[in-house]
């Protein structure tokens, strides 16, 4: 049996990622299934992560988004029985590749997929999942009535984000990074309900974010927004990064959201090394406001509310089964490809990928 690993870099090399032969244990543990696995998600690797926790390996396996069939569970599982339609993440320190055509994986990781979701479908939107409902419920403590101002609403992610705080009654506005995505959200409407526009406003920053505060301020009658949820930030100004990527210039500047929280704001990130100057935690203090730091990782990495984690994977699945959540659909590559696909992921030339098996 084989599966997708990677081979770290040495000395700021780029990694590799190969294919290798792997065997699974003759008996299972009392808490373990085995799944024949369907489809799996492919999201970057974050080897500084790895290296921080103590995780050190030659070989990674690679793939961590699982949906698939068990054929086989332990003496002492008691959530499955064979043949039962399963999806999950992988624990950072797996010893399995999620590419293997059968993994063992604790039952602890895995909720029960909706007959008429896809396997495919839901591998690939998982990771962008618990994202959203970390950054939005665990952080940020949404509830009906707030106010939520999304950058890049057009991303995966940002979708995520977006459909999630619509079903909770929260006002949304988003940021968009090219014409087309701009029409994208100005039409994104419910499948079920009232098809009222899913975004109150959309503020396009492909031009310049000089128009992001008078915007948010006009749009929440001067007060500012109760959330703000980011996928990366600029630290520096723009006459100060000359060599920055088209991308990276389409980030918000840390103080342009500071600056649009209101009292009590609350302020989740997923820039890994952000840095406040004095002004800018004045700016924080004077507003009552808070900052999170967005690491989804914290849910497999500790079994402190192994609880609460079992059930958001649930309630994400059971969303997308009631079309409540719909990501954006992802083309499944097949399983020879994969080795391309997460390089390509991997550069961040693609931000996710799925393999069918």
């Amino acid at each position: 049996m084989k599966g997708l690993y990677c081979r770290a870099g040495v000395a700021g090399a780029e990694p590799k990622f190969v294919i290798q032969e792997t065997t699974l244990p003759d008996v299972l543990g009392s808490h373990v299934v085995r799944v024949q696995v369907k489809a799996c998600g492919l999201s970057p690797l974050d080897l500084k992560l790895l290296a921080d926790i103590g995780i050190h390996r030659d070989l990674i396996p690679v793939g961590r988004e699982v949906a698939g069939v068990i054929l086989q569970v332990g003496d002492k599982v008691s959530f499955f029985q064979p043949e039962d339609e399963v999806v999950g993440i992988l624990p950072l320190d797996s010893p399995c590749s999620g590419l293997c055509d059968i993994i063992d994986v604790d039952e602890h990781y895995l909720v029960q997929k909706p007959e008429k979701l896809s396997s495919a479908c839901v591998a690939g939107a998982l990771h962008d999942g618990i994202c959203a409902y970390t950054a939005l419920h665990t952080h940020a403590r949404m509830a009906a009535g707030h106010t939520l101002l999304v950058m890049d609403g057009a991303s995966s992610f940002g979708l995520m984000c977006i459909q999630l705080a619509c079903y909770h009654g929260v006002k949304v506005m988003t940021t968009s990074h090219s014409p087309q995505k701009h029409t994208f959200l100005e039409q994104l409407r419910p499948s079920v309900g009232v098809q009222d526009p899913l975004v109150a406003k959309v503020i396009p920053v492909y031009n310049g974010l000089s128009d992001l505060l008078p915007v948010v301020l006009e749009e929440t009658g001067g007060l500012g927004v109760d959330i703000v949820v980011d996928s990366g930030v600029r630290l520096q100004d723009e006459e100060e990064e000359e060599d920055e990527s088209e991308e990276t210039k389409l980030l918000p500047h840390k103080h342009d959201i500071i600056s649009v929280l209101g009292v009590g704001g609350h302020w989740v990130t997923s820039h890994k090394d952000l840095q406040l100057d004095p002004p800018d935690c004045r700016l924080l203090y004077l507003k009552s406001a808070s900052l999170s730091f967005l690491n989804h990782e914290v849910w497999t990495a500790s079994s402190a509310q192994q609880g609460r984690y079992l059930h958001i994977l649930k309630d994400i699945v059971e969303k997308m089964s009631a079309g409540v959540l719909r990501p954006q659909p992802e083309e499944a590559v097949p399983l020879y490809e994969a080795t391309v696909a997460m390089e390509t992921v991997q550069r961040h030339q693609k931000a996710k990928a799925v393999v069918q098996l």
